[in-house]
C-alpha cells in the first residue's frame, strides 16, 4: 500500500455507522451516571501531530505495535510493516508489504515474531517476521486457519457439520463471515477469534488447531473482543450486549457467565484497563463509553459513562491511566480517571473521516519529572494514518 508522509500541526463493524435516533431523548443520558467532569488536572495536556501517512484509494482498518515496528492492515487486503522511528523522519517508512486474501484486514495481534491477522474473507492468517533485527525484515506467510488438516478431519465426520444457511453446511472450525477481532490469552497459549457469524472460537497457538467453537454466542454480529487478566473473555456485539465467557479450572469448554445490557445500540469496541482493580470500557453507537468494574463478589457492575463524542464510538485503547477513544465524529478523545472521576484531557482533531482504529504506547525517549509522553497512532476512513505525540502532566 503506497503511503506518502507529510507533516502536520496540532468502514468497519456491522453497526458502527448507525446513527442513533431514539437516543436523542434526554432520558437515556440521564439514566446512567456521567463520570466525566471538568477538572483542573487536564491543564498542561497538549498534543502534536508528527506525521501523516496517506493511503491511495484505501484506508487502514487495523493497527498493532510489534517492538520497533508498526503493523497495519488495510481495507484492500494489504498488511504493511513500518519502522516506528522512521515515521517522523523519512518518507520511505514501509519496510515490507504483503497481500492477504480478499477484503479488509480487520484485526492484528502479535505473538513473539508471529502476526495473526483476521480477514473479511472469513480466514485467520499467521505470519512470521523474519530477519527481525536486520535492516531488511520480511513478513512471511506461515498458515491459514483453519488448517487443511483440521478441515479434512472435521469434514469426514458428519457430527462436525453445522447448518449455516438453509441449504448449506460447514464444519464448526470454519468462520463463515468476516472475522472481526482477535485476542490472545494471558499466557499466549490460545488465540480467540470472533466473527460476524456470531461465533467465538478458540485456537491453540503452538499448532494452530481449533479447540472450541461457541455457536450463536450473540444474537447478531460480534464486533469486539477482550481478555481480562484473570482469563475472562468479553465479547461485544451489534445486538447491544457484552457477554462474559469463562472456562473453569477443570472444565473443557467455555460457558456464559454474564450478559451486560446497558448499551442502547450496537457495541463496537472494548478495552481492559490497567489499574490495580479491573475496569472494562465499552464503546457503542449510542455515543457513550461505559465504564464497568468488578465488585467484591466478582460481578461486573456499571459505574457510569464517559460522554462527549457526537457520534458512534468505533475504537478504544488503554495505556497507563489513560483511555483513548476514536469516533465517527472524526475526533479522538483522551480521558484520565481518578477514583471514578474522569476528565477529558484532550480532543484531538485532524481527521476528515471517522476514526476507525487506534493504538497508543508510552514514549520512553523523553524522560521528564513533570510530564508523561505517549505516541498515539490513529487511522481514519479518510485514508490517513496519523502519528501524534501526547504530553500529559504527571499527577
Amino acid at each position: 500500500m503506497p503511503y506518502h508522509q507529510t507533516s502536520c500541526s496540532s468502514n468497519g463493524s456491522k453497526t458502527e455507522q448507525e446513527k442513533p435516533t431514539s437516543l436523542d431523548s434526554q432520558s437515556y443520558f440521564h439514566s446512567i451516571k456521567s463520570l466525566s467532569h471538568d477538572q483542573s488536572f487536564n491543564l498542561g495536556t497538549h498534543h502534536q501531530c508528527i506525521a501523516t501517512l496517506e493511503g491511495q484509494n484505501t484506508y487502514t482498518s487495523s493497527l498493532v505495535l510489534a517492538g520497533k515496528y508498526l503493523i497495519t492492515g488495510s481495507s484492500n487486503k494489504e498488511i504493511c510493516m513500518l519502522e516506528q522511528k522512521s515515521l517522523t523522519s523519512t518518507v520511505d517508512a514501509i519496510i515490507d508489504t504483503v497481500i492477504a486474501g480478499k477484503g479488509a484486514v480487520k484485526s492484528l495481534v502479535i505473538l513473539a515474531d508471529k502476526v495473526f491477522s483476521a480477514h473479511q474473507d472469513h480466514k485467520i492468517r499467521v505470519w512470521r517476521i523474519e530477519n527481525h533485527n536486520s535492516v531488511t525484515p520480511k513478513i512471511v506467510h506461515l498458515s491459514t486457519l483453519p488448517l487443511l488438516s483440521d478441515r479434512a478431519l472435521k469434514f469426514m465426520i458428519p457430527k462436525n457439520h453445522v447448518q449455516i444457511r438453509r441449504h448449506k453446511k460447514s464444519t464448526w472450525v470454519h468462520h463463515v463471515d468476516t472475522v472481526s477481532a482477535l485476542a490472545l490469552s494471558n499466557d499466549e497459549s490460545f488465540l480467540y477469534s470472533v466473527s460476524w457469524d456470531r461465533t467465538l472460537k478458540i485456537w491453540r497457538t503452538n499448532d494452530f488447531k481449533c479447540l472450541e467453537s461457541i455457536a450463536n454466542a450473540h444474537d447478531d454480529a460480534i464486533n469486539a473482543l477482550e481478555i481480562s487478566q484473570d482469563g475472562d473473555v468479553f465479547t461485544g456485539s451489534a445486538d447491544k450486549t457484552i457477554k462474559i465467557w469463562r472456562k473453569g479450572f477443570e472444565e473443557k469448554k467455555h460457558s456464559l457467565v454474564c450478559t451486560l445490557e446497558k448499551h442502547k445500540s450496537g457495541v463496537n469496541a472494548l478495552a481492559v484497563g490497567t489499574n490495580t482493580h479491573f475496569v472494562l470500557y465499552s464503546g457503542a453507537c449510542d455515543r457513550s463509553i461505559l465504564v464497568w468494574e468488578k465488585d467484591e463478589g466478582g460481578d461486573m457492575v456499571l459505574v457510569g459513562a464517559l460522554r462527549g463524542h457526537k457520534n458512534s464510538i468505533l475504537c478504544l485503547a488503554v495505556v497507563a491511566d489513560l483511555v483513548c477513544s476514536g469516533s465517527a465524529d472524526k475526533t479522538v478523545r483522551v480521558w484520565r480517571g481518578i477514583e471514578r472521576c474522569y476528565s477529558c484531557l484532550s480532543v484531538i482533531q485532524g481527521h476528515s473521516g471517522p476514526v476507525k482504529c487506534l493504538t497508543v504506547t508510552s514514549d520512553q525517549q523523553i524522560p521528564s519529572d513533570t510530564t508523561s509522553c505517549y505516541i498515539l497512532y490513529t487511522a481514519s476512513l479518510d485514508g490517513e494514518t496519523k502519528v501524534w505525540k501526547l504530553f500529559v502532566p504527571l499527577l
